[in-house]
């Protein structure tokens, strides 16, 4: 029994032949190997490297296994899938983020002011600034909301935009001291646009030009007051000299007039000096009569030579006369 017994194994209260168990070993190995192979395939294909490009002034973040793991430089980068992952890119360029507040002054005026703020990534602080925020604008418009809102109130309108540098400059202190320690560096804050409502800048306008107009008639009128009182002065001064004219032809004619007598009396030898001022009056009338007659505009000369009443009457009529058809 045992000479029979020994060839064979004993397997779950059975005997068994080594031929069997070599055939279930094969049996067992050729379906194990398509199933091993097909994971051994599954997993090359998913663990496989991947590339991907960094561009210039970037930088690129990857997890693995949803942890993070590294930073990836500006260029060509390597990573293996699906355990590494690039879940994102910071750029290091200068950004700028356009703020509309709208406030209103100390005067009760509604105004929307704009504040332009340009800010940078820290390089030291990218770890910072991919996973301490969720969205950095949103960030830095509260900041911007809240600064702008507890200043601008205090100010009037007109102070807003003489104050325009202190605001800007409240605003980015406000910003670099909670911002820097997110990763993020605030260059600088621009107030670039201040825009109250349009009825307040007619009414500022109106205002301007009332003032402007109220000068401009102040000094119209000054300079009229200047007119006149140089033209009064002028023509006190021309009165003077004209006066003074007349009083040098006056004194001149009487000289000529004494000058004349005094000769005519030399010559004309008893002759009195009324006869000859007589003379010399009657040359003078002469004269203003040729002088009237021989005038452009004159067309009749009248000289009185009235001998009676008649005479006057006619000379009046032929005078009236003259004066209708002219």
């Amino acid at each position: 029994e045992r000479r029979y017994r020994a060839p064979f194994q004993e397997r779950e209260g059975k005997f068994e032949s080594p031929v069997s168990s070599l055939t279930s070993n094969a049996t067992r190995l050729y379906l194990t190997f398509p199933v091993t192979f097909l994971l051994f395939l599954i997993i090359s294909i998913m663990c496989f490297p991947f590339c991907f490009t960094i561009s210039t002034a970037e930088v690129g973040i990857i997890e693995r296994w949803g942890k993070y793991h590294r930073q990836a430089p500006p260029g060509f980068g390597i990573a293996v899938c699906p355990m590494d992952q690039v879940v994102g890119r910071l750029s290091f360029r200068v950004q700028q983020l356009d703020v509309r507040v709208e406030t209103k002054t100390l005067d009760n005026v509604f105004l929307t002011a704009v504040v332009s703020v340009q800010f940078q990534i820290l390089r030291e602080k990218v770890y910072d600034a991919f996973y301490a925020l969720t969205n950095p604008s949103q960030q830095i418009t509260a900041h911007v909301y809240d600064v702008l809102r507890a200043q601008l109130p205090t100010l009037e309108l007109d102070a807003v935009f003489e104050a325009k540098e202190e605001l800007a400059l409240a605003v980015k202190n406000a910003l670099s001291e909670t911002m820097t320690g997110y990763g993020y560096q605030i260059m600088q804050t621009l107030i670039t646009d201040l825009d109250p409502d349009q009825r307040v800048k007619n009414a500022m306008n109106e205002i301007n030009s009332s003032k402007r107009l109220k000068f401009a008639i102040a000094e119209r009128a000054e300079g009229d007051k200047i007119l006149q009182v140089k033209s009064a002065e002028a023509e006190a001064e021309a009165k003077y000299l004209s006066g003074v004219g007349v009083a040098k032809q006056r004194k001149a004619i009487v000289d000529g007039l004494k000058n004349s007598i005094m000769d005519f009396s030399e010559e004309v030898k008893g002759s009195s000096k009324k006869e000859i001022m007589d003379l010399l009056l009657l040359n003078q009338y002469f004269d203003m009569v040729r002088d009237v007659g021989s005038a452009s505009h004159c067309k009749t000369t009248f000289v009185p030579c009235t001998q009676s009443m008649s005479d006057s009457l006619r000379n009046s009529m032929l005078q009236a006369e003259s004066a209708k058809t002219e």
